[in-house]
């Protein structure tokens, strides 16, 4: 019975050389060298430090055009709220989505069901697993999950006959 598994998986490695790249264009931009301005990876999270607004958003769109270069959806950060830190800076903390929470497998579980597609969705931990009859069915899915409006980048992967 073909089958695959939908998961949401953002590469850290990928994250780690964006971050870098970040840090590179920081010290060499003009408006930006010798501010407080810095990121930081752990685990999964990010912490973004700037001196005011403009350049904690100046930061994001570097963030962004890295994260693009290196093929990471912008869709896996999720940025909180920023705070006062130290000395008159802010702090943000960036949360990197890694795999698929509850609700949004509910939701992808529903819409799939409620298109009378012939496939049967299994909730697995963080990850979905889809089974149909027919290989068409599957892609058909594939198609559908894809057109769909998620807050998260996904991946289809172990696609087997």
């Amino acid at each position: 019975m073909p089958s695959f598994d939908v998961v949401s998986k953002t590469d850290l490695m990928e994250v780690d050389n964006a971050v870098n790249g970040v840090k590179r264009q920081i010290k060499q931009r003009f408006d930006l060298a010798g501010t407080k301005c810095d990121v930081e990876r752990n685990e999964n999270s990010l912490t973004i430090t700037a001196d005011d607004n403009m350049k904690l958003n100046q930061l994001h769109d570097l963030l962004r055009q890295n994260l693009a270069s290196r093929k990471v959806d912008a869709k896996a950060l999720d940025f909180g709220k920023p705070e006062n830190a130290s000395g008159d800076s802010l702090r943000q903390q960036v949360m990197i989505k890694q795999g698929i929470d509850q609700d949004l497998a509910r939701k992808i579980n529903k819409a799939v069901k409620g298109s009378k597609m012939k496939v049967q969705i299994t909730i697995k931990g963080s990850e979905l697993h889809v089974s149909g009859k027919k290989r068409d069915e599957l892609q058909e899915t594939i198609t559908f999950i894809k057109n769909m409006d998620t807050d998260q980048p996904l991946q289809y992967v172990n696609f087997r006959d």
